[in-house]
């Protein structure tokens, strides 16, 4: 009897991991199916419920790892990212998985029931946050840009940033999982749990709903990007002719949108390496076609100002000098030789303030808010993704117009051209394969929305730090009481009422 037991609860361990990393791999990733990543840890969670700490432990490990393997060959075979580094960015993932389910089963069976639900959440946010403020990738992976297409929820954005999403994402399993645990022994608390995680999720949605329904004001700006891939265009033009030659191409993509009646025009990001003095060449170029057509222009290239090298987006103005702006935010290996900016680019227009950032810049949260504080209303990003990307990555800036109410223009190579508004609507988008020079032409609302994340930040991240301490504290305040084994029929009638 004995052995037929142990084989009974080894099943339903691996049909628990089986099923959670089935609903991470579709539900995150690259083509993420956002409600699936809603589900994702209710199967680890139910065997918790019943299980020994090791078998949650295993269960929850092996679930969220298999689970996150859905990136890999993107993570090392595209972008490049060291094994070493890969491998323990799975793990890391895995183990704070691990610890959220541990203490989610040992505050539940400690009878502190509303504490075991907050600390699922309060785990994987406090983790999230503190690993977007030391990597060098940011909000990278974060469980929120599972839901870039749930437009309604998309809005919390706009005032906890991604960590309120992410804080939602996991309390609604987990509220699921001890209220379905709770439903016989406790009853009356464990539709108090349920109707509470439910009500707040469609509070959520409904007010993200009224936000999505709101007029936006102001003046549309009409804005047009152009990107080609190769063989059309070269990944980096070396400098020269076939710089002057690529940049001449894109100058005249530019005149024709221009011509369509495009106020600004962004090019993608490195499109070729220009060394000084040689830059003058192509400032004359673009200047000219900017008083010319009275757009203003963006290029994204490689400035070479000796002995250092900047990832640059030059800015032409009609009838002004040429700005610059440096991008933040390199990516590792592929732009470890290049000099960080730190100042922003911000361009005034009637219709308000214009930002500049360059592709990865979009993933950090911190430099939107900067944006937002000062008051931009349209950002113009130059950018260049890994095709496979195109969505995870290429949409993650989406989510900071959001955040600090800003549209954003995005052109990449091997992506999207991507025009999207400050409520995160994809307005157009087509691909930069579409055509041997693809272009995209669209009116975007260019009118700065202040939000409560751009105000006040991360507040929402630390309060969820306090609730994990809080959850903590428990755990060893607890340590020493005996567990409420849910189930007996003396806790039945003990806990019915709770």
């Amino acid at each position: 009897m004995a052995s037929a037991v142990d084989f009974g609860r080894l099943g339903l361990g691996f049909a628990a991991a089986v099923a959670a990393a089935i609903f991470l791999w579709f539900g995150t990733g690259l083509q993420p199916l956002w409600p699936l990543t809603w589900l994702a840890p209710l199967p680890v969670l139910l065997f918790a419920n019943r299980a020994s700490w090791l078998g949650a432990a295993v269960v929850a490990g092996a679930a969220w790892s298999l689970g996150n393997l859905n990136t890999w060959h993107y993570l090392h075979g595209v972008v490049a990212l060291p094994l070493p580094v890969l491998l323990s960015m799975i793990a890391s993932a895995a183990l704070v998985f691990v610890m959220a389910v541990l203490l989610y089963r040992t505050l539940l069976r400690r009878g502190h029931f509303w504490m075991a639900v907050m600390a699922v959440p309060a785990t994987g946010v406090s983790f999230e946050y503190l690993s977007s403020s030391l990597s060098v990738h940011g909000t990278y992976g974060n469980l929120a840009y599972s839901q870039l297409a749930f437009l309604p929820f998309l809005q919390l954005a706009s005032i906890t940033g991604p960590w309120g999403m992410t804080f939602l994402l996991l309390m609604f399993p987990a509220a699921l999982a001890a209220g379905l645990h709770l439903r016989f022994v406790a009853p009356k608390q464990a539709l108090r749990i349920v109707g509470a995680s439910l009500g707040i999720t469609l509070l959520v949605v409904l007010l993200g709903a009224v936000r999505l329904g709101l007029p936006a004001p102001g003046q549309p700006v009409k804005v047009g990007l152009i990107a080609s891939d190769p063989p059309t265009s070269p990944d980096v033009a070396d400098e020269g002719m076939a710089a002057t030659k690529l940049f001449q191409t894109y100058a005249d993509q530019a005149a024709k949108l221009a011509a369509d009646g495009a106020q600004v025009i962004v090019l993608p990001e490195k499109l070729a390496v220009a060394v000084d003095p040689d830059t003058r060449d192509m400032d004359r170029m673009f200047q000219s076609l900017a008083d010319t057509t009275h757009a203003r222009i963006v290029v994204g290239l490689i400035h070479v100002s000796p002995p250092l090298k900047y990832n640059a987006a030059r800015v032409y103005t009609p009838g002004a000098p040429v700005s610059t702006y440096n991008k933040h935010h390199m990516l590792p290996p592929f732009e470890s030789n290049l000099e960080p900016g730190t100042a922003l680019t911000l361009l005034p227009e009637p219709s308000g303030t214009w930002g500049v950032a360059i592709c990865k810049d979009m993933d950090f949260t911190q430099l939107g808010r900067e944006y937002g504080q000062a008051g931009a209303g349209l950002m113009l990003v130059p950018a260049w993704d890994f095709n496979l990307d195109r969505i995870s990555h290429g949409h993650m800036a989406v989510m900071r117009g959001v955040e600090s109410g800003f549209s954003i223009a995005r052109a990449a190579k091997g992506g999207y051209l991507t025009v999207s508004d400050n409520r995160g609507r994809i307005l157009a988008e087509t691909t930069s394969d579409s055509a041997p020079f693809a272009t995209l032409l669209a009116n975007v609302p260019a009118t700065h929305d202040s939000t409560v994340y751009m105000l006040l930040g991360d507040w929402f991240a630390w309060l969820t730090l306090g609730v994990l301490a809080f959850a903590l504290v428990q755990v060893v305040r607890s340590q020493f009481a005996p567990s409420v084994e849910l189930g007996s029929g003396s806790n039945i009638r003990r806990l019915s009422d709770t």
